[in-house]
């Protein structure tokens, strides 16, 4: 075995699987794989005060955020003001529980709880390392699911639509929010996860000696997809972190099927059912997205309207195609290595674009907490909302659970690519 000092000049792309050898980084440069361009490592100066300061700023905005009023709306004299933490309230009194329960955890818990974490891992504090561990592997894991600034566009996007019946305030708590939402995505930024866990534990000895600019596969060797160890091929638990793995996701493309026909099935009935319900004065209009988008476009809302056609309508349905298309791709054998680079920055595409689908839910969700105007104006969430989230949730499954490296499987182990990485 080499030593585990070799170790760290040697890394696994997570994308594509190739071998690359880690080259001196200066602060403030990256390091990118030749092959597909995703980045491998970061280099920050003051590497632990960065994230340290970021998500203390955070966590206190969160908090100012959840104090004070949120947003409010006056029509024909009378008034209506929520704070953040009355939408998951006004979801429950209309029986939309899990509404709620999607709102607290994707827009308020899993923020908050990745601030905590990285505060707990960036420094210094005197924990057990099983429990380290344990928050590290949560951490990368529940990431993708903080959508913060996807409710803040929302909120947006209710404002252009509640300026047609009345009056709409900021309170208090918005512009904390806002920064909230700025300063946990900097956080994030500012974390590299080979740093972190060196941090934790030292990773292990290589078990053979690398050779660079060919796949990890191709010399019987994997990369732990939690803490990016370079283990043999045969062993299924990472010694370092104790995730459990396989060189490929078992059962990749099963799975991304399964979760890509099923959420197509229930996009059908999301699109035809209303999403939310409009009552005023004693009557009840119902609507559906592509009639919210009509709507929006009749009264000349067109930036708004597009907004929402593109990520309600036009999103999920191209990112059912593209996962659709990647797993037809990855079946395929012979393809040139043209055709891997641009599956692979489709599927870069779909990871990237895929939670902001949700939009459309979270203006459902400020809509009905504020327009609560009694017997003049009253607005609820519609079996359409849930059926659309869950949409979007299972299209973001099915992103994760297909593995990328499938695309690059078929390219000769001969590459052209020179051995190393660019740094940038």
């Amino acid at each position: 075995m080499c030593s585990s000092h070799q170790a760290d000049q040697w890394m696994l792309c997570p994308q594509c699987d190739l071998m690359t050898q880690l080259p001196p980084l200066t602060p403030g440069s990256k390091a990118s794989c030749p092959r597909c361009d995703t980045t491998l490592v970061m280099k920050w100066d003051e590497p632990r005060k960065r994230p340290t300061g970021y998500a203390l700023a955070a966590l206190f905005m969160l908090l100012l955020a959840n104090l004070f009023p949120f947003v409010n709306m006056h029509v024909a004299g009378m008034g209506s003001e929520i704070t953040l933490m009355r939408i998951p309230q006004v979801m429950v009194s209309v029986d939309y529980s899990s509404l709620a329960t999607l709102f607290l955890l994707f827009v308020q818990a899993v923020p908050a709880l990745c601030m905590l974490i990285i505060l707990l891992l960036v420094n210094p504090v005197n924990l057990p390392t099983p429990l380290k561990k344990a928050m590290a592997r949560a951490l990368f894991q529940i990431k993708t699911w903080g959508m913060a600034e996807i409710f803040l566009a929302g909120v947006l996007v209710s404002f252009v639509k509640l300026m047609a019946y009345g009056d709409i305030g900021i309170g208090t708590s918005f512009i904390p929010w806002c920064l909230f939402c700025v300063l946990q995505l900097r956080a994030f930024q500012c974390v590299d996860r080979r740093w972190m866990w060196q941090r934790i534990a030292p990773l292990p000895a290589l078990p053979a000696k690398p050779v660079p600019a060919i796949s990890g596969l191709a010399q019987d060797l994997r990369s732990c997809s939690c803490c990016t160890a370079i283990l043999p091929v045969g062993q299924l638990s990472c010694s370092r972190c104790g995730t459990r793995g396989h060189a490929r996701r078992r059962h990749s493309l099963q799975w991304t099927m399964a979760l890509l026909l099923t959420s197509l099935l229930l996009y059908i009935p999301a699109n035809l059912l209303p999403i939310m319900i409009t009552e005023s004065l004693g009557s009840k209009t119902t609507s559906t997205i592509m009639a919210g988008v009509v709507l929006l476009w009749g009264e000349g809302s067109y930036p708004v309207a597009l907004v929402i056609f593109i990520a309600s309508i036009m999103v999920p349905s191209l990112k059912m195609l593209a996962i659709g298309w990647l797993c037809w791709d990855a079946n395929g054998r012979s393809k040139p290595h043209q055709d891997s680079e641009r599956m692979h920055k489709i599927y870069e595409v779909v990871e990237f674009v895929g939670r902001w689908s949700m939009i459309d839910v979270f203006v459902i969700a400020v809509l009905s907490a504020l327009v609560r105007m009694g017997q003049l104006m009253n607005i609820y969430p519609a079996t359409g909302a849930l059926l659309f989230a869950l949409v979007v949730i299972l299209t973001m499954l099915a992103a994760m659970t297909f593995d990328p490296r499938l695309t690059w499987d078929r390219v000769s182990t001969q590459t052209k690519e020179e051995p190393g990485i660019a740094g940038k």
